[in-house]
């Protein structure tokens, strides 16, 4: 069938192809009635009318050009420029996703990075390494770099860029395939050192990020874990960071609270002993410095190199299969916090399924003690000998007596398939972050000190400054020492820390906790990637 338009000189052939058309269906008709219908329609003008309007528009939109319309190439391009772009982006509302510097050599305005997921990444048309020459018609060679980001701020829609295209071959871009766990909260906007504050990433402590690209030694690319928005941003550098972190620390550090209201070892346990039937882990007296030691192999811990300086920690996806032990739960928290009262209301809630630890002594064994039951009673040239071994957490001297919680001692309730409750000094928890304990670290942390007033007011504590150690009324000084120690350890091992839970009401406080412990056994959780690796 010949191919009409509705252009003149072109009614003739419509009115003959329209007049043809009921001898060629003659043959598909089955009755004459039919045939003569369709000799009827289509010799009407008002079909002939239709037809030929619907064809002039058909013309009309095929001489239309519908592909995009790009700038005219400028005419002032050297020549010898052969290799130069024009290249247009249209970014709207977000970010181009690349930063720029001049090069220190050359004094050119190149292209620094270029954002994962950004506008300029998705184009995939500039690349590090090229020489930007203008920006919507603007040359930028005696612009400084903030200059330019600031046309590119203001610009909206489509940006012309005219560049010359880096020599350098570019390495495929792989999916960031590493997770961080970070360990301090940071600001781009408050970063002096960044390059480009608008392409920085904020982050929180505790918050797992994606690492997109490490490509630069200084300024890592990320993205928050699971957001759905493809564009990365700038965070420092692991090493970068560590650097900075190292400059800023005071030759000084914060040293343990002094005279705080802590109760020695063995007034603690002849009191808890009597109260609960159950023994706490060991803690050490903070009245003689001396004999208050950690003895742990810091080799043996994976991170203790850069546990105090606290910036990144690579993570994996953890969860608990039935056949493995359970993780070691480390409680810590200030005296007075009711840190002791949420353990044994747990060991009563299940003593099949929480055990505690059975700490050694050197001390002689009373008429009433059992072996292994109050105490693991050892002589003290034996328990010299496993301190020297590091198979102490914690241990120290009372009255002449030595006492402490060993590693051994911990091993024995999870060998037992039960969930071991352990309360040590924080800075012990960073000793235990190994792939044998997995331990999960919970903070008991005070209220407010009027919270702490009103909740507080009938309850006792046992002062290290009475030797006779007998349970006294809170005192004021006592609740602001209280306030002082949770900010000490917060400040220096929260990183540490995976859950934080106010004891403001203890029943509150105790199903918070026991929803933890639910969850721990069930859930999936970030944790070091070492731990996944023996």
């Amino acid at each position: 069938m010949p191919a009409l338009s509705a252009g003149s000189g072109s009614d003739t052939g419509l009115y003959e192809l329209l007049a043809a058309l009921p001898a060629q269906l003659q043959p598909h008709v089955d009755s004459q009635e039919d045939l003569t219908f369709l000799w009827d329609m289509f010799g009407e003008k008002s079909l002939h009318s239709l037809v030929k309007a619907l064809l002039s528009v058909h013309d009309t939109v095929a001489q239309k050009s519908y592909d995009p319309v790009l700038p005219p190439m400028p005419d002032d391009i050297d020549e010898e420029e052969d290799s130069v772009k024009i290249i247009r982006l249209v970014k709207n509302r977000e970010p181009l996703g690349a930063t720029i510097k001049r090069d220190e050599h050359t004094g050119a305005i190149v292209v620094a990075r270029i954002m994962r997921g950004g506008a300029a990444d998705r184009s995939g048309l500039i690349h590090v390494g090229d020489e930007l020459r203008e920006v919507n018609g603007i040359p930028v060679d005696d612009k400084k770099p903030e200059e330019i980001i600031h046309i590119l701020a203001q610009s909206q829609g489509a940006i012309t860029f005219k560049i010359i295209p880096s020599v350098k071959e570019e390495m495929p871009v792989k999916e960031g395939k590493m997770f961080i766990r970070a360990l301090f909260d940071y600001d781009p906007n408050e970063d002096k050192a960044i390059p480009c504050k608008e392409a920085g990433l904020a982050f929180r402590k505790g918050d797992i990020l994606q690492i997109m690209s490490q490509d630069d030694a200084t300024w890592w690319q990320a993205k928050h874990e699971g957001d759905a928005n493809p564009r990365a941003g700038l965070i420092p550098s692991k090493h970068f960071q560590e650097r900075r972190f190292a400059l800023r620390r005071p030759e000084v550090q914060i040293q343990p609270l002094k005279n705080s209201n802590r109760k020695s070892y063995e007034e603690a346990v002849e009191c808890e002993e009597i109260e609960a039937g159950f023994r706490r882990s060991f803690r050490l007296s903070r009245k003689d410095k001396k004999t208050n030691k950690s003895m742990y192999e810091c080799k043996k811990s994976d991170q203790y190199d850069t546990a105090d300086i606290p910036t990144y920690e690579e993570v994996a996806k953890y969860r608990r299969q039935p056949n493995d032990k359970y993780r070691l739960v480390v409680l810590v928290g200030p005296v007075g916090v009711g840190l002791n009262e949420l353990k044994r209301k747990l060991l009563i809630s299940d003593t099949q399924h929480y055990g505690v630890t059975v700490p050694h002594t050197t001390r002689p064994r009373r008429s009433q003690e059992s072996d292994g039951v109050e105490y693991i009673f050892i002589s003290k040239h034996l328990f010299e000998t496993d301190v020297q071994n590091n198979k102490f957490i914690e241990y120290g001297e009372y009255k002449n007596n030595y006492y402490g919680t060993s590693l051994d001692s911990v091993r024995s309730v999870l060998a037992k398939n039960k969930v071991c409750l352990l309360d040590v000094q924080p800075h012990t928890v960073k000793h235990l972050r190994t792939y044998e304990f997995k331990p999960f670290v919970i903070f008991i942390k005070p209220p407010s000190l009027d919270r702490l007033r009103e909740t507080r007011k009938n309850a006792k504590i046992i002062s290290s400054k009475d030797d006779k150690g007998t349970a006294k009324p809170f005192t004021e000084e006592d609740f602001q020492e209280m306030i002082k120690s949770a900010h000490v350890m917060e400040s220096q091992y929260g990183h540490l820390f995976d859950k934080v839970i106010v004891n403001d009401d203890l029943a509150t406080a105790y199903s918070e906790l026991k929803t933890t412990f639910d969850r721990l056994e069930t859930e999936t959780f970030w944790v070091p990637v070492s731990w996944l690796h023996s």
